[in-house]
């Protein structure tokens, strides 16, 4: 059965609808994005987590330092890294902090995949390309370019909804799918679309 991580939160009720529906993961992001929050407002959110619901760190080529202090005051539990990380970058990310990395690899061909396999990443994000943007864009990328051969777990993301989810999960069996846009109304998390959208990742095999 996939996981489930809940990217971009930023709101204390945001925390209390996923304490209430139990992704696996949550994502703060501290690149810039609308749903950008800075170091201080993620330690009141990690705060009122649930400790069963594990807290992505999602970057783009950030200081090193940064990452480090929030994974020392236990901010986030697992760096995600959504630039042009390089892997002296992550094998660096990793020895500091003992924490797992996902790298993230907005996806124009199979090849492309396969040689971000061999990166010292615990984990892929695989999401959709689209110029000058490193992500968040909503919009689904095509599946078929996944590697049926790749070994390393990797999160689904991109333009993933209630709509779509299912019929991605049957797909290409990912690890984790990960969810943002597709659980917001408004531009902000919506929590019956959240609580959906968990009831059907976890009804589906």
């Amino acid at each position: 059965m996939s996981m489930v991580k809940i990217c971009g939160l930023s709101r204390e009720c945001d925390i209390d609808y996923v304490n209430s529906s139990k992704p696996d993961y949550v994502g703060f992001v501290f690149s810039n994005s609308k749903r950008r929050v800075t170091p201080k407002q993620a330690e009141k959110l990690k705060l009122k987590l649930s400790s069963g619901i594990k807290a992505v760190g999602v970057f783009v080529n950030e200081p090193l330092e940064l990452i480090a202090d929030l994974c020392r005051q236990n901010i986030i539990d697992v760096v995600q890294l959504h630039g042009d990380e390089d892997n002296d970058y992550i094998s660096k990310v990793k020895s500091i902090t003992g924490k797992s990395v996902i790298k993230a690899v907005r996806v124009q061909s199979t090849q492309q995949i396969l040689q971000a396999e061999a990166l010292n990443c615990d984990c892929l994000l695989l999401d959709t390309y689209k110029k000058s943007t490193y992500g968040g864009v909503g919009e689904s990328f095509n599946w078929q370019l996944i590697p049926t051969a790749l070994k390393k777990p990797f999160f689904l993301a991109g333009g993933l909804n209630t709509e779509n989810v299912e019929t991605a999960i049957k797909t290409v069996q990912p690890y984790c799918v990960d969810v943002s846009s597709g659980v917001e109304t408004d531009g902000f998390k919506d929590e019956k679309k959240i609580r959906n959208i968990i009831e059907k990742v976890r009804r589906t095999h």
